[in-house]
């Protein structure tokens, strides 16, 4: 969108960089057929959740439920209220006890058995309700655990808003002054953090800024009374900009929308300090305020859309002689190669969104048995009708079989592999399914503008694409198909959106050799984006959840009821 002529631009950022978390999840948690440990009653069960540190791997106790009487079958009331980040494994274990007595002590308790699962299991199991059996207590059955996943409701609001200000401070010496808005969010220790700016606009005191829209939880974190401070700025070219003043507000006040309590002064405190007579710098007022409820990522998982997973790795002659130690496809017995690591660390994260857990798995630049053709688009498993491994073991043994029968070579083309996946995309386009392709290459594209163009066309598909490069190239032609700071385009066609996200496999490996950390990063920075792709798709086709209701037609907003104080019933982090 061009801007008009009295607009001048702010460099753009990321309302959310703070790390407010995605979402929050509510854990609901019920067992049935518990072992009895009463001799003259049932057992008192109790179930405490453990979340496990990415660094050091220790468990540390995250809250317990109430204790329920006398049954083998409870259903907890108190809830786990986690943060949730689907490009994250976030392991967690539930451990049962029949309760015998008041202490808090755990080990005075009688133990009933334990559960080890990650939140994306339960996320991406159907109706987000998984069900496991419980173990630990030698030669019993100890029953089942069962775990729902509940997306909190208050992280979904966008709210947009539109202010105005009137007779404004005066800054520059030859014009009106350029003023344009900063917001900020309180944080629980005092401080604040950054979470909107509006466009400049350009020589006015009184300036009408454009409606804007920000997640409830980047303006508030989901506290409706928490303050929210706002700044006043005349824009200047240099970046020295002028602080004109500055008001609070808080969400509940801003829902009241366009009434007297939303005329703010701006206030500059030096200013007021100074002079006896100063009022005011100008006031600023809210002129629209409406809020509506975005569909998440986890409304699409819950609704039952799956996430069909695809790997495609590159066999082409410059990974180096699989038999020698310096190739990049060399199978040592002692560790796995990079490409084996990455596939892994994306692999395990994706595989719980995916139900039947079969994965094509492609290769791309090898010459083939018996007659050495070559070919961009070769199933691992040699199976031309059903390139899909059983999970990612299945890949893992299909990729060790290529390397044994296949003869590296060239070129370098990516087209057909992201040609293949966009024609099986295109087959479904209702929001039940979204593919996404993992592309692991040493680097040298050949034919960039065919791949350009393959991506072009597959940006309109439910589809998103994860490059990991491998070895020590030079990998600029991944960064330009990457399309973070300049959308992709073929023919002067621009993609739709941006479906590519690329990472040199090199930034990740620690030099300590701790594996599991630096590929639990990996997994992180190639999975971050996918969420947000998977719902500007859906939202680009007008594709609602499954399980939603059509919204109704926008009323005016209510104010917000006032939310209690967080419950007993609520272990936060």
């Amino acid at each position: 969108m061009e801007q008009p002529e009295d607009m001048a631009s702010l460099s753009e950022f990321d309302s959310l960089a703070g790390s407010i978390p995605a979402t929050k999840v509510e854990i609901t948690v019920s067992c049935r057929n518990l072992l009895d440990k009463d001799m003259f009653s049932k057992s008192d069960p109790l179930c405490v959740m453990y979340t496990q540190g990415m660094e050091n791997k220790q468990w540390r106790e995250f809250g317990r439920t109430e204790v329920i009487d006398n049954t083998l079958n409870p259903d907890f009331v108190r809830k786990f209220i986690v943060d949730y980040f689907f490009e994250e494994k976030q392991n967690l274990r539930f451990d049962l006890y029949d309760v015998d007595s008041k202490s808090p002590d755990l080990s005075k308790h009688d133990f009933l058995g334990q559960a080890f699962c990650t939140l994306g299991e339960i996320v991406g199991s159907p109706g987000s309700r998984l069900e496991k059996s419980l173990t630990g207590v030698p030669g019993k059955k100890c029953g089942t655990i069962i775990l729902s996943a509940e997306e909190l409701s208050n992280c979904r609001d966008v709210a947009t808003m539109q202010f105005c200000a009137n007779k404004l401070d005066k800054k520059d010496f030859f014009g009106k002054s350029d003023p344009f808005l900063v917001f900020y969010r309180s944080n629980e220790d005092g401080t604040f953090t950054i979470c909107h700016k509006t466009e400049v606009m350009k020589n006015t005191l009184n300036p009408v800024w454009q409606t804007f829209s920000i997640p409830v939880r980047a303006l508030c974190n989901g506290d409706y009374d928490r303050t929210i401070k706002v700044e006043v700025y005349d824009w200047d070219r240099d970046g020295s900009h002028d602080f004109i003043g500055e008001f609070t507000t808080s969400y509940r006040e801003l829902a009241r929308g366009q009434s007297q309590f939303n005329i703010y002064e701006v206030v500059n405190p030096k200013k007021k300090m100074k002079k006896k007579k100063y009022v005011n710098s100008g006031t600023v007022t809210l002129l629209s305020f409406a809020v509506e409820s975005e569909c998440t990522f986890l409304d699409y998982i819950k609704g039952g859309t799956q996430i069909n997973f695809t790997v495609a790795i590159d066999f082409t002659a410059s990974n180096g002689n699989p038999s020698q130690s310096t190739s990049l496809h060399y199978m040592s017995p002692y560790q796995l190669n990079a490409y084996a690591l990455a596939l892994t660390a994306v692999g395990e994260i994706i595989q719980h969104y995916d139900s039947d857990k079969m994965f094509p798995a492609l290769g791309f630049g090898a010459k083939l048995p018996p007659d050495g053709r070559v070919s961009h688009e070769f199933p691992l498993n040699g199976n031309q009708e059903n390139p899909s491994c059983c999970g990612i073991d299945g890949i893992l043994e299909a990729y060790h079989h290529s390397l044994r029968t296949v003869q590296l070579y060239g070129p370098t083309n990516f087209a057909p592999v992201v040609t293949h996946v966009a024609r099986n995309a295109a087959e479904v386009q209702d929001g039940s399914q979204y593919s996404v392709l993992l592309i692991i290459t040493d680097g040298v594209i050949s034919d960039m503008a065919q791949t350009k163009e393959a991506i072009v066309n597959a940006a309109k598909l439910p589809m998103s694409i994860i490059i990991i490069g491998v070895g020590q190239a030079e990998f600029d032609a991944m960064v330009e198909l990457d399309g973070d700071d300049v959308r992709i385009s073929s023919r002067g066609k621009l993609a739709e959106r941006d479906i590519v996200q690329f990472v040199p496999f090199r930034d990740y490996v620690d030099r300590t050799g701790n594996h599991v950390l630096s590929m639990a990063r990996l997994a992180r920075d190639v999975l971050a984006e996918i969420p947000d792709q998977l719902v500007s798709y859906m939202k680009a086709q007008g594709i609602r959840p499954r399980t939603l209701p059509a919204a109704p037609a926008h009323s005016p907003p209510q104010s917000p009821a006032r939310t209690p104080p967080a419950s007993p019933l609520h272990t936060h982090i």
